[in-house]
């Protein structure tokens, strides 16, 4: 796994690995700023010719790594990160009661955004 490298596309949503200049995967998320910031994760994807190599599971972990670094909650809608978030609570703390309500509500609210 040691050539992938994660990047994250604030500005598009996206966390993305990628390997030889391809990417090769990504977890599309969006910004929560109310009730509180947090990280919304709603898609994890990986290309079926990667599929098997901790892609996902190393774009989890970097999700919350980040949310880390930034003081901010991570509110998983993706069942990917909320699985991978219940295998791995000492590097994903559950978010605040509401925010994954009011995560899903903003995704109501926006319907093309995913």
């Amino acid at each position: 796994m040691s050539d992938i490298e994660i990047r994250d596309d604030r500005e598009a949503g996206r966390l993305e690995a990628g390997a030889e200049g391809e990417v090769v995967g990504r977890i599309e998320y969006f910004v929560l700023e109310t009730p509180g910031r947090a990280l919304v994760p709603v898609h994890t994807i990986v290309e079926p010719a990667h599929e098997g190599r901790g892609i996902a599971g190393s774009l989890a972990r970097e999700l919350y790594a980040t949310a880390e670094r930034e003081g901010v909650a991570v509110a998983p809608l993706c069942p990917y990160v909320t699985k991978w978030a219940e295998r791995h609570p000492d590097e994903a703390p559950a978010p605040a009661p509401g925010m994954r309500q009011a995560a899903k509500e903003w995704l109501a609210a926006h319907p093309g955004r995913f």
